[in-house]
């Protein structure tokens, strides 16, 4: 049996948390093995083909999960170097400052994380940097306080999206530029990487002009001798030492072998569900209910947005291409009319006619599809799921992800919408929603699983959480998780900057570790 090659820290996954924590210990000269279950993301026409990408699936998992009746699904999970960041749609929010704490929603408590905003904003700032955010401090009513501006200017509104943003503010609104991570220079056009295509949100980008996890992090990181990328390798176990007090070695399937790899630190970040089900799968006699799991935390708890794709039908032909600039939070907290948290509204990419090919004969026979994309004007949804003990992960007798999971607090997101309905007035819009349920990528609504999270809750009692405020599992010496699994609760704003700050926080951590 060959010898198994020790490393002083293991990272499995290479989106934004486990990327950008790869990032932070590159230059630290230790040996650092990322292990990456897909390959790269092949660069191909097809990357800004809307028929491949939104109605074939082209870049979307094979995995079969299953919901609470057994029903099997797909989700509309990605495996590539870059993790989910590579078809991600780079909106970089910051959690507000009042999320950290305890915050009364419509269906219950969003309960308070064992850190502050206040912990977490220097990374912040950082992560927006190292990302290349692109925004305006002081444009959003509800952002919370920054160390510094964003590192480059917002990206600027087209006419159709300018117009908009001129009524709403006209109207009483507070519209403002969506921070947004891409490698964009509108001064230099012809330098720039960035080209302001339709083909954003939601799709690779072609020319590498997104910044996600691989083009922005794990590259840079491996320019560094020390940093070594294996592709292909799917985590199937982790093993624990005879005392069961740390993780000996991390057991891989790949090309239809199995090898084994050994590190000082091993670091999950496989996404909330994966992540899950790697510590369940490596049950042994010291962790029956599996690794981290002897509080019967890991896999609840699971969250990922009440998230709604809506489309507006303008009066006018929309020519906007990338239509994604503009965002509102008027009612993050609360309406004039409901005293609970609302959420988030920003603008999608521009949808194009391939992606009404379910939905239009339903909802507007009177469009064709092609005419309808001309005409459309799109609108991301976001309030917040609460975190229910009940909603979980768990593995079938195949070690298949089951994922439970009931709706709540859902009468903010009939509201949110309702807003926005009443805003179609002013915009020279019809007065009716469309659903775009093919942005998701998703037949069933648990399908879409871009912003799952909290099935490894931190916090400061190991009864209740299943690592601690480092996010280093409570029962194990040398085992940590930096995805979106630690979240305590989730917002109502995209959870990737919030992953890349922690994996920055602790990436510092583990160096003083290290050392």
């Amino acid at each position: 049996m060959p010898r198994t090659r020790h490393y002083d820290v293991i990272i499995i996954g290479t989106g934004a948390g486990g990327g950008t924590l790869a990032h932070r210990l590159a230059p630290s000269g230790k040996q650092v093995l990322l292990l990456e279950r897909g390959d790269y993301l092949p660069r191909e026409k097809e990357n800004w083909d809307t028929s491949e990408v939104f109605v074939k699936g082209r870049y979307v998992s094979k995995d079969t999960w299953y919901d609470t009746n057994g029903k099997p699904f797909q989700p509309g999970s990605h495996y590539f170097v870059g993790g989910a960041t590579k078809l991600y749609g780079a909106a970089l929010f910051r959690l507000r400052r009042e999320d950290f704490g305890e915050l009364r929603h419509h269906d219950g408590i969003s309960p308070a994380w064992p850190l502050r905003y206040q912990d977490l904003e220097p990374y912040y700032t950082e992560a927006e940097r190292i990302y290349q955010v692109h925004g305006l401090r002081g444009s959003d009513p509800t952002e919370p306080p920054a160390s510094a501006p964003y590192p480059f200017p917002p990206v600027a509104h087209e006419p159709l999206v300018q117009e908009f943003s001129d009524k709403l503010e006209r109207a009483g609104h507070r519209p403002f530029p969506a921070p947004t991570a891409i490698m964009l220079d509108e001064q230099n056009p012809a330098y720039s990487r960035c080209i302001r295509c339709d083909t954003c949100d939601g799709f690779p980008c072609l020319v590498h002009a997104k910044a996600d996890a691989e083009t922005v992090c794990v590259r840079p990181a491996l320019q560094h001798p020390n940093v070594t990328l294996v592709t292909n390798a799917e985590v199937t176990k982790l093993e624990t030492s005879a005392s069961g007090r740390d993780v000996a070695r991390v057991v891989v399937r790949r090309n239809g072998e199995t090898e084994t790899y050994a590190g000082s630190i091993v670091v999950v970040a496989a996404g909330a569900a994966n992540t899950a089900r790697i510590l369940l799968l490596s049950a042994n006699d010291k962790h029956p209910r599996g690794l981290a799991n002897g509080s019967d935390m890991v896999g609840r708890n699971y969250m990922f947005h009440n998230s709604v794709a809506l489309v507006a039908l303008s009066k006018r032909e929309n020519l906007t291409r990338f239509q994604k600039t503009l965002s509102l939070n008027d009612y993050y907290f609360s309406a004039d009319d409901f005293e609970f948290p609302l959420g988030n509204l920003q603008m999608l990419g521009k949808s194009q006619g391939p992606m009404f090919k379910e939905d239009a004969p339903a909802f507007a026979p009177g469009f064709a599809l092609d005419q309808m994309a001309r005409h459309s004007v799109d609108f991301w949804l976001t309030t917040e799921d609460l975190p229910n003990p009940n909603n979980r992960v768990v593995l079938n007798g195949r070690g298949d992800i089951t994922l439970h999971y009931t709706f709540n607090n859902q009468e903010p997101t009939k509201r949110l919408k309702a807003k926005l309905q009443s805003m179609l007035k002013h915009l020279d819009c019809h007065p009716h929603l469309i659903p775009n349920q093919l942005y998701l990528g998703k037949t069933i609504p648990i399908a879409g699983v871009a912003h799952q999270a909290g099935t490894c809750r931190f916090g400061t009692d190991p009864k209740t959480s299943v690592l601690d405020v480092n996010c280093r599992a409570h029962e194990l010496d040398n085992l940590y998780v930096v995805d979106t699994s630690f979240f305590v609760s989730i917002g109502a704003v995209n959870p990737a900057l919030t992953a890349m700050a922690n994996a920055l926080r602790v990436g510092d951590h583990l160096l003083e570790r290290l050392r």
